[in-house]
């Protein structure tokens, strides 16, 4: 990742509902959730919650994926793993093995999930 993905991934967790979000997906794994289902555990309207989404989505922190009529959506593992690198690259005086990516983060798979493309459309990366 470039320094401006990383501006961008940070600027779109600095707002309490996206952030909010994105725990509960990073908590769910890759598998992720429906996003009607994020919108009632958050308490956010559908409509806001898809805005949010979408900001996320674009940051390249998640993705979405379709099954018949509902999205899912679930973490990008590999760009939250670059991203946790990133801020612990200069930790602990340049010791970033001090500052470990948080256990459930590396257990998870290394696989991306469908992603939805300036085109509107959703293809399996």
């Amino acid at each position: 990742m470039e320094l401006s993905q990383y501006l961008d991934a940070l600027g779109a967790l600095a707002h309490a509902g996206r952030l909010e979000a994105f725990r509960l997906l990073v908590r769910a794994g890759p598998e992720g959730v429906a996003a009607g289902e994020i919108a009632r555990t958050i308490g956010i309207p559908p409509s806001t919650m898809s805005t949010h989404l979408a900001v996320l989505t674009r940051a390249g922190l998640i993705a979405a994926r379709r099954e018949s009529r509902t999205i899912f959506y679930g973490i990008e593992t590999n760009s939250v793993r670059a991203l946790f690198d990133f801020l612990a690259a200069d930790c602990c005086g340049g010791r970033p093995e001090l500052c470990a990516s948080p256990p459930a983060l590396a257990a998870l798979p290394e696989r991306k999930l469908a992603t939805k493309r300036k085109t509107g459309r959703i293809r399996r990366a």
